[in-house]
């Protein structure tokens, strides 16, 4: 296979998977529904002392804060008539932190979508059976390679998710911001560790749904390709 087309088969392999799941993070990230249905889930007006109508508003902030060019989060909350910061400052230092690794990626989202739709038009422009063929197992492999890995951090988020998530938390951050207490700081009392528990557990569940999308396509496009190379060999050998 000549250089230019492994390469580009390599980059969809990499770049389709990686499109799919921070594309479900990135839009669990913005939807208002899913912080206000998880606080309702995990009671968090009780932690935090705090109104459900206060704590939706300070998630819109949040949801803006991801998008904006704002360096820290200055969310300020009534209690008692009187308003209060609803972060300490190594829950805002820790919020920095967070928003750092979000723009990262949104951009690797980015990167991915645009490879991913790059290399299918240029596949279509090339149109002909064998591009489109490949497209088609280069699909398959993807989604395989991003099912096995969807498949461990599902098996961690059911099995071991304590661990898991504190050495997510040790690679991703390099201070001790996010080690907070649920006693005391209202951002864990918010998303408690059970909140991002089955946030895990629902986007490989839909990465795994929508893969199972794409992989039905390209496997019904490549068995439909077989079935018509079957029958024109047929037809040969019977006009031989």
């Amino acid at each position: 296979m000549p250089i230019v087309p492994r390469l580009a088969s390599i980059a969809f392999i990499i770049a389709l998977p990686v499109f799919l799941v921070t594309s479900n993070i990135r839009f669990f990230a913005g939807e208002a529904w899913f912080y206000e249905q998880g606080f309702r889930r995990h009671d968090a007006d009780q932690a935090t002392g705090l109104p459900f109508a206060e704590l939706d508003r300070a998630a819109q902030e949040i949801r803006d804060y991801f998008e904006d060019d704002a360096r820290f989060l200055a969310i300020t909350v009534g209690r008692s008539g009187e308003p209060e910061p609803l972060f300490s400052e190594e829950e805002v230092l820790h919020m920095a932190d967070v928003k750092d690794v979000m723009r990262v990626l949104f951009r690797v989202n980015e990167v991915a979508l645009v490879i991913v739709l790059g290399i299918v038009a240029m596949r279509f422009l090339w149109a002909s059976e064998g591009p489109l063929e490949a497209l088609a197992w280069d699909a398959l492999k993807g989604l395989g390679a991003g099912l096995a890995v969807v498949a461990v951090i599902g098996v961690l988020a059911i099995a071991g998710f304590d661990s898991a998530w504190n050495q997510f938390h040790e690679l991703i951050f390099r201070n001790d911001f996010w080690q907070l207490d649920p006693d005391t700081d209202r951002l864990i009392q918010m998303f408690p560790e059970t909140y991002w528990q089955e946030s895990v557990l629902l986007i490989a569940a839909l990465v795994v749904g929508q893969g199972a999308v794409v992989a039905g396509l390209a496997g019904g496009y490549l068995y439909a390709r077989r079935g018509g190379r079957n029958d024109a060999n047929r037809a040969k050998s019977l006009d031989g």
